[in-house]
């Protein structure tokens, strides 16, 4: 059974790896915030532990058992987070430090029973898909706002960010997952959107803001 220190380590290996599924172990530090001797030293253990393929100058990979180890994890804290939304009536700018801790609970029948009482959620409350219980994750196709043209209407779906000033920022629009916008206009010289939805007939989004909401295009 992992750690909680280990059980990060694999999930943000999970979280950073590129196409190839490789990652720097100066990025994986970065990401953690220690040292570069502290990931190597944690790496080393997570090698002998079967979860990590640790080669010296050479990008970290995590092995398929570490793979499914870091999607359990994942599992657990988006359903953690859609448990504190829907049930505990938490925003969705509240519950992700809150995961963060409960993640870390190896209690089985504990989350079998949350995803139960949930309805068994295929999404968190970001539009984040949720592993199975086997640890696969089905990968959603959305396309970014910032891709939408003028005259298309579309859907919120996901976003590709979900830090707490981000959702702050989002509440202060009044946007939320499931949110239908049309498009009105795109300047092509910073790329500003000026999009219209439910209360509100003229709202100017940044290319910034755009790039971080994944929509489905409805027409």
């Amino acid at each position: 059974m992992a750690s909680s220190t280990e059980e990060n380590y694999l999930k943000s290996l999970y979280n950073l790896a590129n196409a190839e599924g490789e990652v720097n172990l100066s990025e994986l530090a970065a990401s953690l915030q220690v040292s570069m001797p502290t990931a190597n030293s944690m790496v080393k253990s997570l090698q002998k532990s079967g979860w990590v393929m640790y080669e010296k100058y050479k990008p970290l990979t995590l092995t398929k058992e570490g793979k499914k180890i870091a999607a359990l994890i994942i599992r657990k804290h988006r359903l953690t987070e859609m448990f504190l939304v829907k049930v505990m009536n938490f925003g969705w700018e509240e519950v992700h430090e809150v995961a963060e801790q409960i993640e870390h609970i190896h209690a089985p029948k504990f989350f079998e029973r949350m995803d139960q009482m949930l309805g068994f959620p295929t999404v968190d409350p970001h539009g984040s898909p949720i592993p199975d219980p086997q640890g696969k994750i089905t990968p959603l196709s959305y396309t970014p706002l910032s891709h939408a043209k003028p005259g298309q209407n579309v859907q919120l779906a996901a976003l590709t960010n979900s830090s707490t000033e981000f959702l702050e920022f989002l509440n202060s629009r009044n946007l939320s997952l499931g949110t239908q916008l049309s498009i009105l206009s795109k300047e092509s010289y910073d790329q500003t959107m000026v999009v219209s939805y439910a209360h509100h007939p003229s709202e100017t989004l940044s290319e910034k803001v755009c790039e971080r909401l994944l929509v489905r295009v409805l027409d």
